[in-house]
């Protein structure tokens, strides 16, 4: 029996880490295909004649099929199908997507007479703006989908070893797609004469390589179910059925970690998408200086992540980071409100932005890796995905809120309260869980390892 579990594929640390390493690349190209329109926000405006209630309406698109429902679709598929079949597919969409969304924006598109049909009808919103949108809620689709399935591909590779460290590495990889594409696309649109076509058509073409390394990652996957005794399937021994769901609705546990997820992360992704513009008006600095600033947010996050994770597997203390996380964004979001605009100065806003970049860390770095503690393996791919189901309800609203209080006031003093409002109900969901888990065992606050 000890030769036999010697001999599996993911007790080998070189496989296991290069494994990671393949879906997160995956996810790092996911991360900035979300983001290459965010610094070029001004551009687009008057490139496609957008505003910035357009702008809103397009980053909401991403999350709108998921939230009418696709993502719990697609935690049932990656729970009845594997995690090789739900990876390729969901890396496919993201491709298809991408490529809708590059086809609305070029310049080709502007002149066919499907575009002259799309803008004859809902005229506040340009047809080359519905069929970005079109295309960015297929390509949602598809990473939200890659999401939960990557979070289930780590737990099922590193179970019983480096699990909070794996999605720690995981989500630092994925952010250096942030820190990438605020830093090249900018650069890229000035290269080819102020044009958002070009960035969007680079990171097309990596997300196809993201494609095909989750197809090299299957490949190793199949392997490692083989020398389980299943050849056939990388489904758990017991099957899931749909009912199992209501297990997972019935969880107290389940709520307060899924509430505290949509909370902080609505107040992080949607202000990803403005940040660009806002130091553009506040600082009264060019989209490229102000992108060049912005893309320092996921820098410590990078780092700390994995560190983080790391002392979770050893340590614990996972709810008390997500106290921490929470507070953190609630002073960085009021500076960005009240302190900034009176000091309008570009060190400080990167003091900020950096600071930040340390909530990002401290949450998911213990939120994600919490999940399997209060969840049943049968069914964490559904837990997943319902999670994700929920944040994107926060993701798709949140940015048509912040769109039209934008356009209302003219101004980033009320969205900035709108994020810190959010960091402050997070915060108490963060109490919550602490207490909850004391009270019931689930052991939030110990580490993953056991010696």
């Amino acid at each position: 029996m000890t030769e036999a579990i010697q001999r599996k594929l993911n007790d080998s640390a070189a496989a296991r880490w290069t494994a990671l390493v393949l879906i997160a690349l995956a996810m790092f190209f996911a991360y900035m295909f979300v983001d290459v329109m965010s610094p070029l926000q001004s551009l687009i405006e008057s490139e496609r004649g957008w505003d910035s209630g357009v702008f809103g309406t397009y980053a909401a698109s991403e999350y709108i099929l998921n939230v009418c429902g696709f993502l719990i679709l697609a935690g049932i598929i990656l729970d009845k199908c594997g995690i090789r079949f739900t990876g390729i597919l969901s890396t496919s969409l993201m491709v298809i997507g991408a490529s809708i969304k590059y086809i609305g924006v070029s310049d080709w598109f502007q002149a066919t007479a499907m575009c002259s049909w799309l803008d004859s009808w809902w005229t506040t919103l340009p047809g080359s703006a519905k069929m970005a949108s079109f295309g960015f809620m297929v390509f949602g689709c598809g990473c939200e989908m890659a999401g939960i399935t990557v979070s289930k591909a780590i737990a099922k590779w590193f179970k019983g070893k480096e699990m909070a460290l794996a999605m720690g590495l995981e989500m630092a990889i994925a952010r250096l797609g942030v820190f990438a594409v605020f830093s090249v696309s900018p650069k890229i649109a000035t290269q080819f004469d102020n044009s958002v076509v070009a960035p969007i058509a680079f990171c097309t073409v990596l997300l196809i390589i993201g494609l095909i390394n989750f197809i090299v990652f299957s490949v190793m996957d199949a392997k490692l179910d083989k020398q389980l005794g299943e050849a056939n399937s990388d489904e758990p021994t017991e099957e899931f059925k749909v009912s199992d769901l209501g297990r997972i609705f019935s969880s107290k546990m389940f709520w307060i970690v899924a509430l505290l997820c949509v909370l902080y992360y609505s107040a992080i992704f949607p202000f990803q998408r403005y940040a660009t513009n806002y130091l553009e008006v506040t600082l009264h600095i060019e989209k490229e200086a102000a992108a060049d600033l912005f893309r320092w947010f996921p820098i410590l996050a990078m780092i700390l992540t994995p560190v983080l994770g790391s002392f979770l597997d050893h340590k614990g203390k996972g709810a008390t980071m997500l106290m921490l996380g929470s507070l953190i964004m609630i002073a960085c979001h009021l500076s960005f409100a009240f302190l900034l605009p009176i000091y309008p100065n570009e060190w400080f806003a990167l003091l900020i932005i950096v600071i930040l970049g340390v909530s990002f860390s401290l949450v998911p770095a213990a939120l994600w890796p919490s999940v399997p503690k209060i969840i049943d393996p049968v069914i964490l791919g559904s837990a997943y995905s319902l999670i994700f189901w929920i944040q994107n309800i926060g993701l798709c609203f949140v940015p048509l809120i912040i769109g039209m209080t934008l356009k209302a006031t003219g101004g980033y003093l009320i969205p900035m309260l709108i994020f810190a409002s959010l960091g402050v109900l997070a915060l108490i969901l963060s109490f919550a869980l602490k207490a909850f888990d004391k009270k019931k065992g689930f052991g939030l606050e110990e580490p993953n390892i056991k010696e």
